[in-house]
């Protein structure tokens, strides 16, 4: 639709273009050697002939306008509405700066006018990129909390997931139960990494990074709000530190279930979900000196221990149940051991 109104108004100016330009030849006496019935002929031609060059151009100027907003919208979709605002602020003040400069630089001789144009440029997109990138830093120096401006994205949730918690699996199962809300950020380079062990010549690894590439397919269809943001910093080594950065920038938290990740993010103010920490606290709660029912399925790493699992996938050891691997047996719960892998339950068989 748009190529069509731009094709039209094109044509419409080359039509009276041509009107007019046939108009100042018969007022210059060009025309003046034909007849009067042709020279409105004449006139008409000339309206045809730039009506169909204005047709043309028409249509390739906006062929390229519909281009390059799509280049914007994919570019704009990829950045939060704080990143947009205040980048868009950081461009004002950056063409200010530059048309105080102007005012000197226009006199030199010759250039100036070329000089001028090149600190417009320069110091707009200059000023416009270091605020798009520091709009956390730069609201907070203004008492803002990002989280408090209404229609920044801050009203909103955003999670930024790393590659353990998308190939645990887990992720995709409480996205879909609507346990986690909002805004899903999924950084470039994390999916970079996904396909550097999807190709890598490990057959373990190679299996890792397939296995999270077809998590995230599966992520995006049972979710529309996860979105990939192209960011990257090149200055910073390891997926962890980039991952921290970004939860930093856009005032996110981060998703994983790496437990040094969470305590690296943690030390440097940024909150963390640990998808572990989530399924412990969901799992069945056990006590002291309650009895249950479990089948023992393997032995245990101390001599004479048997090992099971309940329902939930808790680890239970079990004393003296290494002759009864594949029986069910009654067990009274001893103790009950917590730690960032998982929940372990003790216990002694019921004589």
């Amino acid at each position: 639709m748009l190529v069509e109104t731009i094709r039209f108004l094109f044509t419409v100016l080359g039509v009276i273009a041509g009107y007019q330009v046939a108009a100042l030849g018969d007022r210059g006496e060009r025309l003046s050697f034909l007849p009067v019935d042709y020279t409105f002929l004449a006139y008409g031609v000339g309206a045809l002939l730039c009506g169909l060059i204005g047709f043309v151009l028409g249509g390739v100027v906006g062929r390229l306008l519909v281009r390059l907003m799509a280049r914007l919208e994919a570019f704009l979709s990829q950045r939060s509405a704080a990143e947009v605002v205040v980048g868009t602020l950081g461009l004002v003040a950056g063409l200010g700066i530059a048309a105080l400069f102007s005012l000197a630089l226009y006199r030199i001789p010759y250039a100036g006018a070329w000089v001028v144009l090149l600190f417009f440029v320069v110091l707009g997109y200059t000023f416009a990129h270091l605020a798009a990138r520091k709009n956390v830093e730069i609201l907070r120096l203004v008492g803002i909390e990002a989280a408090e401006v209404p229609g920044l994205g801050g009203d909103r949730s955003r999670h930024v997931i790393d590659s353990s918690s998308i190939i645990d699996g887990r992720l995709v199962d409480i996205v879909e139960t609507g346990f986690i809300s909002g805004e899903l950020i999924l950084a470039g380079f994390v999916v970079e990494e996904l396909q550097r062990l999807a190709d890598s010549a490990d057959p373990e690894k190679r299996l890792r990074g397939r296995r999270g590439l077809d998590l995230v397919r599966k992520l995006k269809a049972v979710s529309d709000d996860v979105r990939v943001v192209e960011k990257n910093y090149p200055e910073l080594h390891g997926v962890d530190n980039k991952l921290v950065r970004l939860g930093q920038d856009l005032g996110a938290d981060i998703l994983t279930t790496d437990f040094n990740l969470a305590k690296v993010a943690e030390i440097k103010g940024v909150k963390v979900l640990n998808v572990n920490e989530l399924t412990n606290a969901v799992k069945t709660a056990v006590l002291p000196g309650e009895e249950m029912e479990v089948k023992v399925q393997r032995e245990g790493r101390e001599a004479e221990q048997g090992v099971g699992y309940l329902d939930d996938g808790t680890m239970v050891v079990i004393e003296d149940g290494r002759t009864m691997i594949g029986s069910t047996v009654r067990v009274r719960v001893a103790s009950v051991l917590q730690n960032p892998a998982g929940k372990m339950v003790f216990t002694k068989v019921v004589r």
